[in-house]
């Protein structure tokens, strides 16, 4: 015997062929309105059915589908990140800031919980702020302050859109507190810098995953990144299109002013080892080559998918404890791939102005990136 047919709703939004609407899906026409589906809850009365939100009004029919195509993972912190990132409002952000919420994301849905699940797996109805707050304190105590309030002004971004679409019944990232950011701003020194490259390439030379090896990307992109004055995620997102005749044209975020750097012998060695490696992983894999140089990444993962942030990060911690251990370096030796902006805006040959055209930041943060010391004569006769 086939289904009864739904009765025509007239408050249902006119974009949705009602015809059309996926069996389990429901609407509630109260407030904006919004699209739910019946799940089964335990509580201390037994099992019950509860309505849960899944969309707002402006979905798609064809959202709708997908999500009852999804089941299980409905719901969930990684589904609303989801919805947030197929929204107009992200699409209609600059690149950059796509590719720090992207960032962001990756950290959030991936951290591991005492449940064994990773943290997007959680269901959003069940969590509340202390749940945000234990995942922000976690991640500033693994040494780590400027990422989790990264993650923490993300998720708050994302459940406030969620939770004015209807999408959420409620924002558990609200009202959080911020982890408390280191002020300090390493400088590398030219000894700690010399022998961290090296250490880096003696590392890489030895078989992949093996005990005390490195990656091979990883003295590429410490050269690229101090040679140019670029930020990690600016140096992990170079593509062959930027190496042009003249040049490596950089692709600074944050609205900071692209540049040309001239090639040099080591900032050539460096691009041309990077451009090798990447030709080697797509060989390997017999991986399809872009025909658009913008697309062809400079730095991929050895399966041959672009690397990720989180990846370099991860890696780059190991590194340096790695270093450490071995008495390479002493521990307040230590620093980031971003001092490495910080260090190459300092060597740079030149005048203030010359140095914050390499640079490409503005006057306020030259103060920052720039550690020079002013050389300049004693007050008074010239005698």
């Amino acid at each position: 015997m086939a289904p009864r047919p739904r009765k025509h709703n007239p408050s249902i939004p006119p974009h949705i062929d009602q015809a059309k609407i996926p069996k389990g899906m429901y609407w509630d026409a109260t407030g904006r309105g919004r699209w739910y589906v019946l799940a089964t809850a335990t509580g201390i009365d037994g099992p019950k059915k509860i309505r849960r939100t899944v969309a707002g009004p402006e979905a798609k029919l064809s959202e709708l589908h997908s999500i009852m195509e999804t089941g299980e993972n409905t719901g969930t912190v990684e589904w609303v990140c989801v919805q947030y990132h197929d929204s107009a409002k992200f699409k209609g952000l600059a690149a950059g800031t796509r590719d720090d919420y992207e960032s962001a994301r990756n950290v959030l849905i991936s951290y591991p919980t005492n449940l064994g699940v990773p943290f997007g797996k959680l269901q959003v109805a069940k969590l509340r702020n202390h749940n945000f707050q234990r995942l922000v304190d976690k991640i500033e105590s693994a040494g780590t302050p400027t990422k989790a309030n990264k993650v923490l002004r993300y998720s708050r971004l994302v459940f406030r859109w969620a939770l004015n679409r209807g999408i959420v019944d409620h924002n558990p990232a609200q009202g959080l507190e911020q982890a408390k950011e280191r002020k300090r701003q390493r400088l590398p020194t030219d000894a700690a810098y010399a022998k961290l490259l090296a250490f880096a390439h003696e590392r890489s030379m030895r078989t992949a995953r093996t005990e005390g090896s490195v990656p091979a990307y990883l003295w590429m992109i410490m050269e690229l990144g101090y040679l140019c004055r670029l930020r990690g995620i600016e140096t992990l997102t170079l593509t062959e299109a930027q190496g042009t005749v003249e040049g490596l044209h950089t692709n600074r975020r944050k609205r900071s002013r692209d540049n040309l750097v001239e090639w040099t012998p080591r900032l050539r060695s460096a691009w041309d080892a990077a451009i090798a490696r990447r030709e080697a992983i797509i060989e390997r894999h017999s991986l399809p080559v872009q025909l658009r140089a913008d697309q062809r990444h400079l730095f991929l993962a050895e399966h041959g998918e672009p690397l990720q942030k989180t990846s370099l990060d991860s890696t780059w911690q190991r590194f340096i404890q790695l270093a450490i251990s071995s008495e390479v370096i002493l521990a307040e030796e230590r620093f980031s791939l971003h001092d490495l902006k910080r260090k190459g805006g300092t060597d740079t040959v030149g005048n203030r102005a010359e140095r914050q055209d390499a640079l490409g930041v503005t006057d306020a943060m030259m103060k920052v990136y720039d550690k020079s010391v002013p050389r300049v004569k004693p007050s008074g006769s010239s005698s």
